[in-house]
């Protein structure tokens, strides 16, 4: 099957720059969409960004011009660079990507979710 792994969260102080990483691995025919969402205690999962297969990105007004999605197509994995971090940054980060994989079959993926956390 297909796993998406997160990696890159932790504990920052306002301002500061973080991370995150996301690689995909299993049966692997082609990725279309990646993206990163996150959802903070007791709100909804909200868009932090995407990018398309083409490099075209999107992303969540609360983060434009902060933050930066960009992907290796090599190694299947997207990646987020956070810089001038805020406390309202504060969530659990998932990453998420449409994949079409084994023999003809596609679906969308999430992964298990890392924890930013900006605190002074």
């Amino acid at each position: 099957q297909v796993q998406l792994v997160e990696s890159g969260g932790g504990l920052v102080q306002p301002g500061g720059s973080l991370r995150l990483s996301c690689a995909a691995s299993g049966s692997i025919f082609s990725i279309n969409n990646m993206g990163w969402y996150r959802q903070a205690p007791g709100k909804q999962r909200e868009l932090v960004a995407t990018i398309r297969s083409d490099g075209i990105t999107n992303y969540g007004d609360s983060v434009k011009g902060r933050f930066t999605i960009s992907r290796e197509h090599a190694k299947d994995t997207v990646f987020l660079q956070m810089n001038s971090l805020k406390l309202e940054d504060t969530a659990v980060y998932y990453c998420n990507a449409n994949i079409n994989y084994g023999l003809r079959l596609g679906g969308d993926f999430w992964g298990q979710g890392t924890q930013v956390t900006v605190s002074s």
